[in-house]
């Protein structure tokens, strides 16, 4: 399996077949049109259950070992797999699932959670951890182009992104992933991943097939349209408005407010997004654990700085959908007024 993920080329050689299905699905089929591509991450997933030896490796931390060129993680942010990462030029990952039977007994009922978890550990860990060496930090944004306008669209979890790079897709949009990406404040390489969405619609209007189940009620949907890299032009943080109040008719009051955001509050909102969200809540650890091993990348992504780049550089907007409502990305790009639309829910 050859693909491009945050601007690495990554193989993953798994020998259970139960591993290559849920790698296969963590980065959402992606694939490399370029199959001689070199792999700048090379992951293997073991068949072998057997503990790796430590022999020559110093505690780090609990849990790591290391010798400042191979660090040891044991069952590696609670997946169950004891990880081996060799840190030259290539990132090398060697995985072994070696959970405890309480571990083993938790993950075949958690399903969703571990397929979630193995993806994060075994590839998008390190290839974030392999572009932090490259000057690439961890956003939690997604990018995307529709027309003249390339959005970097930042907010909390929740607030309705994914349906937005949706009916982005489906309009001849393109966009580098769902939700999170590598970027140096002026590129943004995306993370090789499903969408994941609760909408309903589909290209053209037709709908979607199933896809599979994932957290928050949501289900996974090949991400049509992927692009490895983009620049976007313009920081739009999208929010929630209120619950409005139902009139005579039943329809909401809501408004959703499109307003102009300044650098300081953008800058805020995209680096506080990306700490508060749930795909990324394991990796300070990780990225840390693995500098203070190696001495290599920084103890700490410089999220905030790559952050304030964007900010300073881009056009900001703030938009407030209102409840009930819906806005595509072509809305997101209009003139840049400090307006508010009004939109009913029947």
């Amino acid at each position: 399996m050859l693909f491009g993920s945050g601007g690495e080329v990554v193989r993953v050689d798994a020998e259970p077949a139960w591993a290559r299905r849920l790698v296969a699905r963590a980065v959402g089929g992606a694939a490399l049109e370029s199959a001689g591509a070199v792999p700048t991450v090379h992951v293997r997933i073991e068949a072998d259950a057997s503990a790796f030896s430590r022999e020559g490796l110093r505690p780090i931390t609990r849990g790591a070992y290391s010798d400042g060129t191979r660090t040891l993680l044991v069952n590696a942010c609670g997946s169950g797999f004891d990880v081996l990462i060799g840190a030259g030029d290539r990132l090398d990952v060697t995985a072994r699932y070696r959970p405890g039977t309480g571990l083993r007994v938790a993950n075949l009922v958690l399903r969703q959670r571990f397929g979630l978890l193995t993806g994060q550990v075994l590839v998008h860990y390190p290839v974030l951890w392999q572009a932090g060496r490259r000057g690439r930090v961890p956003l939690h944004a997604s990018v995307l182009r529709i027309g003249d306008h390339t959005l970097l669209l930042a907010g909390p979890g929740g607030v309705g992104k994914s349906t937005v790079v949706l009916a982005a897709l489906a309009a001849g949009g393109v966009a580098t992933a769902d939700n999170l990406c590598a970027a140096d404040g002026n590129q943004c390489f995306g993370l090789a991943e499903p969408l994941r969405t609760d909408a309903v619609g589909g290209r053209a209007g037709q709908p979607h097939r199933p896809g599979g189940h994932t957290s928050h009620g949501r289900i996974e949907l090949p991400l049509a349209g992927r692009v490895a890299v983009l620049e976007p032009d313009r920081l739009v943080l999208l929010e929630r408005g209120e619950r409005g109040e139902r009139g005579e008719r039943g329809e909401r009051g809501e408004r959703t407010e499109i307003a102009k955001l300044s650098a300081a509050q953008a800058a805020r909102a995209l680096a506080a997004g990306t700490y508060a969200a749930g795909e990324l809540r394991r990796y300070w650890a990780f990225a840390a654990t693995l500098a203070l091993a190696t001495g290599l990348g920084p103890a700490h992504p410089p999220v905030s700085t790559v952050a304030t780049r964007y900010a300073e550089r881009l056009v900001g907007r703030r938009v407030r959908v209102g409840d009930g409502v819906t806005v595509s990305a072509a809305d997101l790009c209009g003139p840049d007024p400090v307006s508010t639309r009004r939109g009913t829910h029947e």
